[in-house]
């Protein structure tokens, strides 16, 4: 009898899970990445979960943008009339790997109490996100235009801009559907992503990684909130690269000059039309200049002299041509204020980044 009981009760709760599977896929109810504690019973984020080690730096990596943005400060502040609004968006440098928050270029240019001719508060908030991609950098900023930005700011690097690479980000090949939009929106010279919208896939089993990470992001806003910590910092770590192999090749191509079309710069046209009326800045950031072995070959980990060379050069003539407002500080930080990557700046090689900015005049 007891295990008859036990049997009927199985088979019940088998079929009534089934029934809700089958109608959470039918109906469309998963909750929206939209539902947050954040900006309500915990504070909004400085900058966008991102991470590998939750349980020291209180975050991780997800592919939600919904629920990225409903987590950041920027979600919870509605514009004040006397606010003028800057996003900044861009790669982990941005983001500011390895940096606290009010070190990175976005924390900051916000301490630095700049006001507009006619008395406005410029206020910036950190839209980078880890992994190197013009792609993902339009997907954020389209998202971004909904809270009503008066300005972008938005550093690049080469390592951004080889075509072949710009699915290959794991945000980006995470969102097809929005990145496919880009795509067909902007006419933008790069192959839809396959999308897997089918019916299994709107079923709980189907989305158990996105409902888990959203769940996992509430959990650990608490702890965040409680300590401020949103990245690990260790106490050693492994220095980018001085010493440089005697190696020209950039992506398999050698000097002198890039395949045609092998640099995405229509992608930054895309930005430039999807913003709008909104102003961008195109800031080309400041890379390491190596002193080491076979620097007269490489100027880092990342790139052969010749590689970055022309890539300024097509930079420099992109801007010019299309009128941009634009920025070439890739020298400004000396090599010492580099930490775990070619790209990576110390909290005084961001001052230095930050104040070339100011001092550039295209600022409010």
């Amino acid at each position: 009898m007891n295990g008859r009981f036990v049997r009927n009760v199985l088979i019940k709760g088998l079929l009534l899970f089934t029934l809700f599977n089958l109608l959470w896929a039918v109906v469309d109810t998963a909750p929206s990445g939209r539902l947050s504690m954040y900006n309500s019973l915990l504070g909004g984020r400085e900058r966008f979960p991102f991470g590998e080690n939750p349980s020291e730096s209180y975050n991780l990596s997800l592919y939600d943008l919904d629920a990225m943005f409903a987590s950041h400060r920027l979600d919870g502040l509605p514009k004040a009339a006397d606010e003028f609004r800057v996003i900044v968006i861009g790669d982990s440098s941005t983001w500011g790997t390895l940096l606290k928050p009010q070190e990175t270029l976005a924390g900051i240019l916000d301490r630095a109490g700049l006001h507009t001719p006619d008395g406005k508060q410029v206020r910036f908030y950190n839209l980078g996100y880890p992994t190197l991609s013009l792609v993902k950098d339009l997907m954020i900023l389209d998202e971004a235009l909904q809270y009503d930005p008066d300005l972008v700011l938005w550093p690049v690097t080469l390592e951004s801009f080889p075509r072949n690479n710009q699915l290959n980000s794991p945000i980006v090949a995470n969102n097809p559907t929005r990145v496919n939009d880009l795509i067909a929106r902007f006419n933008l010279n790069l192959t839809p992503l396959e999308e897997k919208g089918g019916f299994w896939q709107r079923t709980i089993i189907g989305q158990r990684r996105t409902l888990a990470d959203r769940l996992r992001l509430q959990l650990y806003g608490v702890m965040w909130s409680a300590t401020g910590i949103d990245q690990a910092y260790p106490a050693d770590y492994t220095p980018a690269l001085r010493d440089l192999e005697d190696d020209q090749s950039y992506y398999g191509w050698q000097p002198p000059e890039f395949p045609a079309d092998s640099l995405a710069f229509d992608l930054l046209s895309a930005g430039m039309q999807l913003a709008g009326e909104v102003p961008v800045i195109l800031v080309n950031e400041p890379i390491l200049i190596s002193e080491g072995e076979n620097s007269d070959i490489r100027y880092n980990y990342y790139y052969p002299r010749w590689a970055y060379d022309v890539y300024r050069l097509e930079f420099s003539s992109a801007c010019a041509a299309a009128g941009w407002n634009c920025l070439d500080l890739w020298d400004a930080v000396p090599q010492e204020h580099f930490t775990n990557s070619a790209i990576h700046r110390d909290a005084f090689g961001e001052d230095i980044f930050a104040q070339e900015i100011v001092h550039s005049g295209l600022l409010p």
